[in-house]
């Protein structure tokens, strides 16, 4: 209950220091004629929450993403806003969020943002990645650039599989388990996905059930780590990372889990 109390506090707080940029801003437009218009040469102004779904907006052919929570940040649910978080999105005409996130929707209203609030799908399966970039693309108005970023990504992911493929010890697809929300490097894989776990701490039943299936491999999330899930069992843990760097691109993401992997994988 401590806790609920800080962030409505925090939120309060935020809200009467946005009253004044928000002001400020209204004085400003009014002053020049623009109305509530924002004039930015048709290019779209976004924010996001996380570095995640700032490199799918640039994906998409953003060019102007800002981001609110900083990449130290481990958790980012956890993530308390700041009044420049809520100047950031005053002056937005999207701002991209996950529903695991629940501060998003309170920094626009908190903001009295005129952007629209976009939910995204924070999956890195690949199929989902071309589906949001293509969904973010028309969205935008980039449909090309949106495109041209598809038929690279394509491409990079298609040779990532088939080196990591080529890797299989005795030719024999690995066998793994994997934490719930890091499936997608199983898949870059072409792993044997026997079982998941999480994103709730790991019990003693599932831990013999997974055990029972001697996988050779466990991809852990970096980010939600509950540490060493099969102890004893001999299964090498791969950490692997969802979020992209400070630069917003996903290509990293893939070509890193890629060389965990490799690494990772039993001598033939």
């Amino acid at each position: 209950m401590a806790r609920t109390r800080g962030r409505t506090t925090s939120l309060l707080a935020l809200s009467a220091a946005l009253a004044l940029v928000a002001g400020c801003e209204n004085g400003s437009s009014s002053a020049e004629g623009g109305g509530d218009k924002r004039e930015h040469d048709g290019k779209p102004v976004v924010v996001v929450t996380t570095t995640w779904e700032g490199a799918l907006a640039k994906a998409a052919g953003a060019e102007d993403v800002q981001v609110i929570v900083p990449q130290s940040v481990q958790h980012a649910p956890d993530y308390e806003p700041k009044p420049s978080d809520l100047a950031a999105v005053a002056g937005a005409d999207f701002v991209l969020y996950a529903p695991f996130e629940p501060y998003a929707g309170k920094i626009k209203d908190a903001a009295g943002s005129k952007a629209e609030l976009v939910e995204v799908n924070l999956d890195n399966d690949a199929d989902k990645i071309d589906a949001e970039v293509a969904e973010l693309g028309k969205l935008f108005g980039t449909e090309d650039a949106a495109a041209k970023w598809k038929t690279s990504f394509d491409s990079e992911y298609a040779k990532l599989s088939k080196d990591l493929k080529a890797q299989w010890p005795g030719g024999k697809s690995p066998v793994v388990v994997s934490q719930v929300f890091t499936t997608w490097a199983a898949k870059l894989a072409g792993a044997n996905l026997v079982g998941t776990y999480g994103p709730e701490a790991v019990t003693p039943a599932q831990l013999a059930k997974l055990g029972k299936e001697k996988p050779a491999l466990v991809l852990d999330n970096a980010h939600m780590s509950t540490g060493t899930v099969l102890p004893d069992s001999g299964a090498k843990q791969v950490e692997i990372v969802n979020y992209p760097g400070d630069d917003l691109d996903l290509l990293p993401v893939y070509r890193n889990a890629a060389t965990a992997l490799k690494e990772a994988m039993p001598a033939s």
